[in-house]
């Protein structure tokens, strides 16, 4: 039953799907960040299904596909890591120091930069999936899991850079050892199974999917180092902020290895 507690308050958290209210307390919050890629398998299944079915079985246009390839992601999660990510592009485009990009964290007032990368962030992601084809869609439903896996792996693991927020509340409450372990076999499934897709798809394809995940680690190895200099640690919002950054770059990856292969 504390499992289930734990599962149903990280879907809460981090997605829109309906699940039954419990308590956030101790014994419930040890193990909710080993949940957090379930709302990733969730999301990556949708994508897949609904993708494939807009590809194969209706004439829909690319950008239609594309829109709602762009738009699924947002729905399941009700855009808490969009929010995470505005705020970054808000702090860091303020070149202010640490102490001045860490309250614009805070601010819960929209930014003009964060806007303006709010569009370019979804440009970017529409022209992708725009290119997208049917049989790239099995990688890329494993990136939304992989994502978050790493993700929660920085949670629990990153200097935090306040001593309140959200994300300190889930370290606190976290069996840290064990939901690193957890989260690194999470990660570890989702890059084998990307692996495991190249290879059925032919040799070549391989090389695709080592380099997507190739490419998320270059994006994790980035978020430690841009949050500990420009920050001194990581946030809630620098989490958000890195699993955009590491869906967007593992899409494009996707798309450009699949037409050179």
């Amino acid at each position: 039953m504390r499992l289930l507690n734990s599962l149903a308050i990280a879907i809460s958290m981090y997605s829109k799907i309906p699940v039954p209210t419990v308590d956030w307390n101790e014994k419930n919050m040890k193990y909710a960040m080993c949940f957090f890629p379930v709302v990733g398998v969730i999301t990556g299944i949708l994508q897949f299904g609904i993708g494939y079915a807009l590809l194969e079985y209706t004439s829909c246009g690319k950008f239609f596909f594309a829109a709602v390839m762009s738009l699924i992601p947002v729905l399941v999660t009700g855009g808490i890591h969009l929010d995470g990510y505005a705020d970054t592009i808000d702090a860091i485009s303020s070149y202010g120091d640490r102490e001045k990009k860490l309250q614009i964290l805070k601010d819960p007032h929209t930014g003009a930069f964060a806007v303006i990368g709010l569009c370019v962030y979804f440009v970017a992601v529409l022209a992708l999936w725009s290119e997208a084809e049917s049989y790239t869609l099995p990688i890329a439903a494993c990136m939304y899991p992989l994502s978050r896996s790493l993700s929660g792996i920085s949670v629990v693991s990153f200097h935090p850079a306040k001593n309140s927020g959200l994300l300190r509340t889930f370290q606190d409450g976290a069996q840290k050892k064990r939901v690193r372990i957890v989260l690194i076999i999470w990660a570890c499934i989702c890059a084998g199974l990307m692996l495991y897709l190249g290879w059925q798809q032919g040799g070549a394809a391989v090389a695709g999917a080592a380099a997507v995940i190739a490419a998320a680690l270059l994006v994790f190895a980035y978020y430690y180092w841009m949050s500990r200099k420009k920050f001194g640690g990581t946030t809630g919002d620098l989490a958000g902020y890195f699993l955009q950054m590491c869906e967007l770059a593992m899409l494009a990856v996707i798309v450009f290895a699949g037409k050179i292969i």
